[in-house]
């Protein structure tokens, strides 16, 4: 009889502790953030996309256009229990380019500089939807009017 009750109260435990577990907040970092000391290496004016890449890494994202700004982010998200994920801290760093591709500007961004905004990625959706060629051909098969067709 001991042994079922020492094995009852081991299991009794072990819940109690994966419970408690499951109270506790627990941080993720997501994404890359040059620190300070590598930015420092970056000189204004002087180093261009290539060195940038070479010296603090290739960006997370770039600007829309070919050759645009460099865009570093890093975000840290809480994540509690049941509860939705919450982005506690993001922050950005932005290498600006000239139109030479020489360094002009370097910005670092927070949450306090802003609001939180939700990076996502979207796709164009096409007109169509999931409708394929062949299947628009063979829909179109009887919906043809003949009738003013070889009339003279």
């Amino acid at each position: 009889m001991t042994g079922i009750t020492r094995a009852r109260r081991v299991i009794v435990a072990l819940t109690c502790a994966a419970l408690l577990s499951a109270c506790v907040a627990q941080y993720r970092n997501h994404g890359y953030l040059p620190t300070d000391d590598e930015l420092q290496n970056v000189i204004v004016g002087v180093d261009t996309r290539d060195t940038v890449a070479e010296s603090i890494g290739v960006p997370g994202t770039g600007g829309v256009l070919e050759g645009g700004n460099y865009y570093y982010i890093g975000s840290q998200v809480r994540h509690y229990g049941l509860f939705a994920p919450e982005t506690v801290d993001r922050q950005i760093v932005a290498v600006e380019f000239d139109d030479s591709g020489v360094v002009d500007n370097i910005s670092r961004y927070g949450l306090k500089d802003g609001r939180v905004v939700t990076l996502t990625r979207r796709v164009t959706q096409v007109g169509d939807g999931d409708i394929g060629f062949i299947r628009r051909l063979f829909g179109n098969i009887g919906g043809l009017d003949l009738s003013g067709f070889g009339s003279d």
